[in-house]
């Protein structure tokens, strides 16, 4: 479920970015000195694109909300300021490795091989 409504908030984000580009300028930041609109009221006459863009705008803010309750469903009870809530116990094992499960790199006086790649 949350796969789905995660393709379908992406292709929603895809589009609205698509529509926005779209979209003539109206020129000044911010809607400043923009567009004729009518002559009493100071918005602008709703066009097509206008109104694709708002029910994209309010679809991904839908999709973002789903998407969100579906994360906190998900959610374990254990938080992370309690410390070794999320961890598993760790093991600790008292045994030394053995001489050939060492994790250091081979010294140059132990052998007078040089050292050459095995092919296991």
């Amino acid at each position: 479920m949350e796969n789905v409504v995660l393709v379908v908030h992406l292709l929603l984000a895809l589009s609205l970015i698509g529509v926005v580009l779209l979209q003539r300028s109206e020129g000044g930041g911010l809607g400043i000195g923009g567009g004729g609109g009518g002559a009493m009221t100071g918005r602008a006459a709703a066009t097509a694109l206008g109104k694709v863009t708002w029910i994209l705008a309010v679809a991904f803010i839908c999709t973002s909300i789903a998407l969100t309750i579906l994360a906190a469903q998900k959610a374990s009870d254990a938080s992370v300021v309690d410390g070794n809530g999320l961890l598993p116990p760790a093991t600790q094992s008292d045994e030394a490795p053995s001489e050939g499960e060492s994790l250091l790199p081979p010294t140059a006086g132990s052998n007078a091989d040089p050292l050459t790649p095995d092919v296991d």
